[in-house]
C-alpha cells in the first residue's frame, strides 16, 4: 500500500524538477538573447554540427554534378537576388538540387513504399530537381518584396541626410547604419555599395551593381535617377525628394491593389472549404429525414 504514495511523490518531484529546469534561464538562452540584441543568431553545438554535415555532404554532390556555364550564371544571379553571395552557395545549391532529385527517385522506386516503375521514378526525379529552383525563386521574390517595402523609408532618411549637408556617399552609409535593425536587407545592400565606393569603384558602377544584385524595377529607377543627377549636376536632394514621394505613392497603390484582390482570392476558400460545411449543416438533417421517410414508403410500395 505504501508503494503508490511513494511513486506519486517521485513523479511529482520529477515534474517539479523538470518545470524548474525548463523555466530557469540557461546559458544558451542568455546567449541567444544577446545574439538577438547584437544581431548575430545563436546556434547550439548540435545544430552547428548538423548544419556542417549537411553543407559538406551537398557540397560534395554539387562538385561532382555536371554543370553548364550559362545555367551557372543564371543560378548565380538568382542566388544573389535571394541574398546568398558566398562562393560556395552556387555549389551547395547544385548539390541540393541533385540530392533532391536522387532522393525523389529513390523514394519513388522503393519496392516497399510506392512500387513505381522507372518512368514514374524519373518523373519524381524531375520534380525533385525543379523544386529547389522554385523555392529559391520564392525566396528571391520575398526578399524583393521586403526591399520594395523598405525603400520609401530609406529614401526619406536619405533626403534628410542630404539636406543636412552630407554627401551622397555619406548619406548612403548613414542610411545603412540607421536601418540595420528595421530593414536589414536594404541596409546590407547599401553597405555593399559603400564598400565598393571605398574600394575605388566609380559611384555609377557601384549603383548599377546594386540594381543588378537586387533585380528590382524600383531600385533600377532609383539608380538611373542618381546616375543622371550626378551626370548633369542637378540637385540631389530635390531629385531624392521627388523620387521618395513617387515611391511612397507606389507603395500605397500596391497596398490598395492587394486589398482589392482580397475578395477574388477569398472565393476559392469559400467554395472549397466553407460552403461544403454549410451545406452539410443546413441540408444534412433534412436529407437524413427525407431518406428515413422515403425508404420505408418505397419498401411498402414494393
Amino acid at each position: 500500500m505504501l508503494l503508490l504514495p511513494i511513486l506519486a511523490f517521485i513523479c511529482a518531484s520529477l515534474l517539479v524538477a523538470a518545470a524548474a529546469m525548463a523555466l530557469s534561464p540557461s546559458t544558451a538562452t542568455i546567449e541567444q538573447r544577446l545574439g538577438e540584441i547584437v544581431g548575430v543568431p545563436h546556434k547550439t553545438a548540435a545544430a552547428s554540427r548538423f548544419a556542417t554535415a549537411f553543407v559538406d555532404t551537398f557540397t560534395r554532390i554539387g562538385r561532382a554534378a555536371p554543370k553548364s556555364t550559362a545555367e551557372m550564371g543564371k543560378l548565380r544571379g538568382k542566388l544573389v537576388s535571394a541574398g546568398y553571395r558566398a562562393e560556395e552557395a552556387l555549389i551547395l545549391f547544385v548539390g541540393i538540387r541533385m540530392g533532391c532529385a536522387l532522393l525523389f527517385f529513390a523514394i519513388a522506386t522503393m519496392p516497399f513504399l510506392m512500387r513505381a516503375g522507372v518512368f514514374t521514378g524519373l518523373v519524381f526525379a524531375a520534380v525533385g530537381y525543379l523544386l529547389p529552383s522554385m523555392v529559391l525563386g520564392r525566396m528571391a521574390k520575398k526578399r524583393q518584396h521586403r526591399l520594395r517595402l523598405s525603400l520609401p523609408d530609406a529614401l526619406d532618411l536619405m533626403v534628410v541626410s542630404v539636406e543636412a549637408g552630407l554627401g551622397l556617399d555619406q548619406a548612403i552609409q548613414r542610411v545603412a547604419d540607421e536601418l540595420i535593425m528595421v530593414h536589414p536587407e536594404l541596409s546590407e545592400e547599401l553597405r555593399l555599395v559603400n564598400l565598393e565606393l571605398r574600394a575605388g569603384t566609380a559611384r555609377a558602377d557601384a549603383l548599377r551593381n546594386l540594381a543588378n544584385r537586387t533585380q528590382m524595377d524600383d531600385l533600377t529607377s532609383l539608380v538611373t535617377m542618381l546616375v543622371q543627377t550626378d551626370k548633369f549636376g542637378t540637385s540631389v536632394a530635390q531629385s531624392l525628394r521627388v523620387h521618395s514621394d513617387t515611391s511612397r505613392t507606389k507603395r500605397r497603390q500596391r497596398a490598395e491593389e492587394a486589398a482589392a484582390k482580397t475578395g477574388a482570392k477569398m472565393v476559392f476558400p469559400l467554395v472549397f472549404c466553407i460552403f461544403p460545411a454549410i451545406w452539410v449543416v443546413t441540408i444534412g438533417p433534412a436529407a437524413i429525414k427525407f431518406v428515413q421517410v422515403l425508404i420505408p414508403l418505397a419498401r411498402d410500395m414494393k
